[in-house]
């Protein structure tokens, strides 16, 4: 199938549910993005800082950019000018940066924190104690040009369903716990970002908001186009 026949097939489902779909267009090169954008697809994401730059400043500008890989704080300041979400929050060093550079870009910029849920030596991710502990700082509290907007998670690589399920469910969990303790006044405070091409329709069923599919769309990723270097596993 094509990626427009693709992406078809997909937003029946998601938009069914109201389910947000990001198109993962690491290592894809620009002609099959541009092909995904002309097949109506508007929201992308990204791994690599490099890759999301290049691509941004190639195809069309009315295009969400979301990063969802591993942000370096030394990297922030190259998308901060246009990013629409960065899912890869992990520490409080990391949020103060993007704060510093959304405030010279004179933005507030969305972010998701992203919870350590799998049974696996993940290199990223707060612990639900650390994502609490964040959220009390006063450095948090100060922070101007940052929007918390929910939280991102990445399920252990496994066939276990159920363990899968059950890790999506308790990051939902998690998410409404902090909703009724942190940004329950915050409408903003919405989105759980879990779910990619093996495992988005459990993550469907537990709460997902918003999905990150490549190979579904795409095809089985060959990394050729770009060099991927040592980027956390956001999409399989």
């Amino acid at each position: 199938m094509s990626i427009a026949a693709n992406l078809t097939e997909l937003k029946k489902e998601t938009d069914a549910v109201k389910v947000k779909l990001i198109a993962v267009s690491k290592t894809k090169p620009i002609e099959e993005v541009k092909e995904a954008y002309d097949a109506g697809q508007r929201v992308f994401g990204e791994n690599q800082v490099q890759e999301l730059v290049t691509k941004y400043e190639a195809l069309p500008k009315d295009i969400e950019w979301h990063l969802i890989g591993h942000l370096q704080t030394n990297k922030v300041k190259y998308i901060a000018p246009f990013v629409g979400l960065i899912h890869s929050i992990d520490s409080l060093k990391l949020l103060q940066e993007v704060d510093k550079q959304a405030a010279k870009n004179n933005r507030v910029i969305d972010c998701l924190l992203q919870v350590y849920i799998a049974d696996e030596d993940t290199k990223f991710g707060l612990g639900f104690d650390e994502a609490i502990e964040l959220l009390r700082t006063e450095e948090f509290a100060g922070l101007k040009h940052v929007r918390i907007v929910g939280v991102m998670g990445i399920a252990t690589n496994t066939e276990n369903q159920r363990q899968i399920k059950e890790e999506f469910y308790e990051l939902k969990t998690f998410f409404d716990g902090l909703k009724q303790s942190f940004f329950r006044k915050e409408d903003s405070f919405k989105e759980i970002s879990m779910g990619m091409s093996s495992d988005y329709k459990i993550a469907i069923e537990q709460g997902s908001t918003m999905i990150r599919v490549g190979s579904t769309i795409f095809g089985q990723r060959v990394i050729k186009h770009w060099k991927a270097g040592q980027s956390s596993k956001a999409e399989e």
